[in-house]
């Protein structure tokens, strides 16, 4: 089977600069969301804007699987640092996902465990992971690139406080509010995946003014990194 990667951003910014690197041969619209199919490199794509949170997110992979039967799923965006040491513009690379705001525990389930599934970390795929340190390599990236647990939950996370106690239970580097819900559906119909996240914020509140100049510019960063580990693939 040849390789066919859906490559997925929440939002228009996350996505710009891979359709505009991209020739697109069609575009589908299902579910509101656009589908445009085409060719980065050699490689064929489907890039698509899934909108914001854990419900589009998991929505958009099954999309991706039953209608253009993707091989690859990656993830690319924004996220807050966990972790004092991943600056603002540095990278995360997934070595799994987990959710943050999942909680069963009065069932006997532990913080973030998938009732009923045994699951509660999501791994992400090793050679794409490697494929990606290699591209970060390749590309002269000058940020610093981490790899480590990402969390995901449908909260913007700027308060100290909560931070705090994510970073304590799962011991993540970053947070953003899409990549478990990719994590989970990749994982349940056995596609392999990765996100990639570049940091934008400190998940704290801080220099929330700076906040939008931060964002796109991780946005872009992020996207920049994604096509070169598309561009690299034989």
């Amino acid at each position: 089977m040849s390789t066919k990667i859906g490559i997925i951003g929440a939002m228009e910014i996350e996505v710009e600069t891979l359709k505009k690197e991209m020739t697109i041969t069609g575009t589908k619209t299902i579910a509101n969301m656009e589908f445009n199919e085409g060719m980065l490199g050699n490689t064929d794509v489907v890039v698509v804007k899934s909108g914001i949170g854990k419900v589009n997110a998991g929505i958009c992979v099954q999309i991706l699987a039953s209608v253009f039967n993707v091989t690859n799923v990656i993830n690319t965006g924004a996220a807050g640092s966990l972790d004092a040491k991943i600056d603002i513009g540095d990278f995360v690379v997934s070595t799994d996902c987990v959710y943050h705001d999942v909680d069963a525990t009065i069932f006997g389930y532990k913080k973030g465990e998938v009732p009923q599934t045994g699951l509660r970390e999501f791994p992400a795929d090793k050679d794409m992971i490697e494929g990606i340190k290699k591209a970060a390599k390749e590309a002269d990236i000058t940020s610093k690139l981490w790899d480590g647990r990402i969390c995901s939950g449908d909260q913007f996370i700027s308060d100290n406080a909560v931070k705090d106690a994510i970073k304590k239970e799962f011991n993540g580097l970053c947070t953003e509010m899409e990549g478990a819900a990719i994590a989970h559906a990749c994982y349940i119909n056995k596609i392999p995946f990765v996100i990639l996240r570049a940091i934008s914020d400190k998940a704290d509140g801080s220099d929330m003014l700076d906040y939008p100049e931060f964002e796109k510019k991780a946005a872009h960063d992020c996207a920049s990194l994604t096509l070169s580990f598309i561009k690299n693939l034989k």
